[in-house]
């Protein structure tokens, strides 16, 4: 989607001609996959949108509410659109790390060890109530999430792309679950909440879903070979300086906060401005506004920031934080300008 200098044969004409139909392409399969998911999940636009966004940016998302209210079907409707490989983890408090990544075995015939891979090598992996299982458990997501790949006994192993982690939970204040370490809760690019469907949706919900389950007729829309495409495409979103600065400055402003404890990393930035692209792309626009931004602070960083013992006395969660950082932090002018005109 990148536009390049002026050449003789009107090169720029033709970058943005391949653009649109990049986007073109982008937005007919987000279209025909949240339509897909939508089958199963009523009245949860907003979330869908979200899910397929970090989905192109390359991230993983966090579904976290209380049970009951469509975490899993969200994870297992998005895995189930895709005709690629997808690999379900039921969390327990038993679950070991070789359970997730795999382990070695000795093969008599060969006289050496084999290499038997565990769930966590598929595209989409889902693994549901992952605060049921151990830190020590979770944290065997670690290097997947951030390296896509995975190292048993040594032997590093490649995973392949697209790679995604859809991990539900429930608030930790349900009993039999354990908090998930800051480490693990940084490595999802953003995190949502389901809520309960409004009066209406519940309805269909009765209506559509009592005889049985939509999951069983849901059938792929799109392939893994597409959503590379796609991916890439994202890749190529332009930034300009301006937006980059907002970026920066918002998650500076967690830094210092009063309020936190702990502000949001480098990694929280890289995230942000990554799922703002696919936002971007999925608006048909080949450039990241201050709005995507906007829109998009509370979910990405909330989960990562840790308040104070005095803003939790005072009821303050993270999420009205970042929303009251968010009024604070003053959009650059230069993000003002047309983002496309500083090209070179």
């Amino acid at each position: 989607m990148a536009l390049h200098s002026t050449t003789a044969d009107g090169g720029p004409t033709l970058a943005r001609a391949g653009a649109a139909t990049d986007l073109a392409e982008l937005r007919d399969v987000s279209h025909r996959i949240a339509t897909n998911i939508e089958q199963v999940i009523d009245g949860k636009s907003q979330v869908v949108r979200l899910a397929i966004a970090v989905l192109l940016a390359e991230g993983h998302l966090l579904i976290e509410d209380v049970p009951g209210v469509g975490k899993t079907k969200l994870a297992k409707a998005l895995a189930r659109s895709i005709d690629c490989t997808v690999r379900r983890v039921q969390f327990t408090p038993d679950l070991l790390p070789s359970d997730v990544t795999g382990v070695s075995v000795y093969n008599q015939e060969t006289r050496d060890f084999e290499f038997k891979p565990g769930p966590v090598f598929a595209n989409l992996v889902v693994g549901d109530e992952i605060n049921r299982a151990s830190p020590k458990t979770q944290s065997a997501l670690l290097e997947s999430m951030e390296e896509h790949q995975v190292t048993v006994d040594g032997v590093t192993y490649p995973l392949h792309s697209p790679f995604m982690v859809i991990a539900t939970q429930n608030p930790i204040e349900m009993e039999g679950t354990y908090p998930l370490p800051e480490s693990q809760r940084d490595r999802f690019t953003a995190r949502v909440s389901m809520g309960y469907p409004e009066p209406a949706a519940e309805m269909k919900m009765l209506a559509d879903h009592a005889g049985a389950d939509p999951l069983d007729s849901l059938r792929p829309v799109s392939t893994g070979v597409e959503v590379r495409r796609l991916i890439d495409a994202v890749r190529a979103i332009h930034v300009s300086d301006g937006v980059r600065r907002y970026a920066v400055d918002l998650v500076n402003a967690t830094r210092r906060s009063p309020e936190l404890r702990l502000g949001g990393s480098p990694r929280a930035t890289l995230q942000l401005l990554r799922v703002a692209k696919a936002q971007a792309a999925l608006a048909g626009r080949e450039y990241v506004l201050p709005d995507d931004l906007q829109q998009l602070a509370v979910v990405t960083l909330a989960h990562r920031i840790l308040p104070t013992a005095e803003a939790q006395v005072a009821r303050r969660t993270t999420d009205l934080i970042v929303a009251d950082l968010l009024r604070r932090v003053p959009i650059p002018r230069t993000a003002d300008e047309h983002p496309l005109g500083s090209r070179g």
